[in-house]
């Protein structure tokens, strides 16, 4: 496995680059872990906290498999993903023929409003772009395309449309939060319309996400500042 090691100050404590060298094993640990990811193909390096992610991998989907499996490991505070598609020859499509396959797939999708996002290709990278009423329909037309051939990128700019009734999404996502486990002292909701504002600190990358994807559940959020810190 090719592994970038990052340069550590010889005047940082030891016991900090103890635990950046443990992250940074349990990180390829967990990669090669993941059977849809080809570990051998991708460095890691740790900081603080911080995991990079570089090499290369053959699709999309497994760049993406790549930055989960690293941030579910414990103690990954974020992750800088660098990993580039490098497609197979038999994987390429033009771009005509990706937009014509995507079109066609996002059709087929019950999540995704018929009509609602336009698609443009260029060299393989896709924008979708559009707007929709709900931030699981913009989520499910990027999942949707992740796996298809020729695919190497995705830039979803699909906005989420605006309700005039959205003066207490506040208290509705801090009250959603508290039926989980979060704890209210820990994490902070504010909002202005349907822009929300996360901070706090949570104890794992996960548990970040996961509080961001409450707050988008919430009817009339259109944008979600998730500024939670991982401790």
């Amino acid at each position: 496995m090719t592994v970038r090691v990052a340069y550590f100050d010889p005047e940082i404590p030891e016991t900090i680059m103890t635990v950046d060298k443990t992250l940074q094993t349990n990180v390829i640990a967990e990669l090669g872990w993941e059977p849809s990811v080809t570990a051998a193909h991708i460095g890691v390096t740790a900081k603080d906290g911080v995991v990079t992610l570089t090499g290369h991998v053959q699709n999309y989907m497994e760049k993406h498999a790549a930055e989960k499996a690293a941030g579910r490991v414990k103690g990954v505070r974020a992750v800088a993903e660098e990993i580039e598609v490098r497609l197979p020859h038999h994987a390429k499509r033009n771009d005509d023929e990706i937009a014509a396959a995507v079109v066609q797939r996002l059709d087929w999708n019950v999540s995704v409003p018929d009509e609602t996002v336009k698609v443009t290709v260029e060299k393989g990278w896709v924008t979708l772009t559009g707007e929709v009423e709900w931030q699981f329909q913009k989520a499910a037309a990027e999942h949707d395309i992740r796996g298809m051939l020729g695919v190497v990128g995705i830039a979803n700019n699909v906005t989420i449309k605006p309700r005039p009734n959205a003066t207490d999404i506040g208290a509705d996502i801090t009250h959603a939060l508290h039926r989980s486990w979060y704890d209210p002292k820990t994490i902070e909701v504010s909002a202005v319309g349907g822009v929300v504002h996360l901070s706090g600190t949570v104890h794992t990358w996960y548990d970040r996400q996961m509080a961001g994807w409450t707050a988008w559940g919430a009817p009339g959020a259109t944008t979600v500042d998730n500024d939670i810190r991982v401790v």
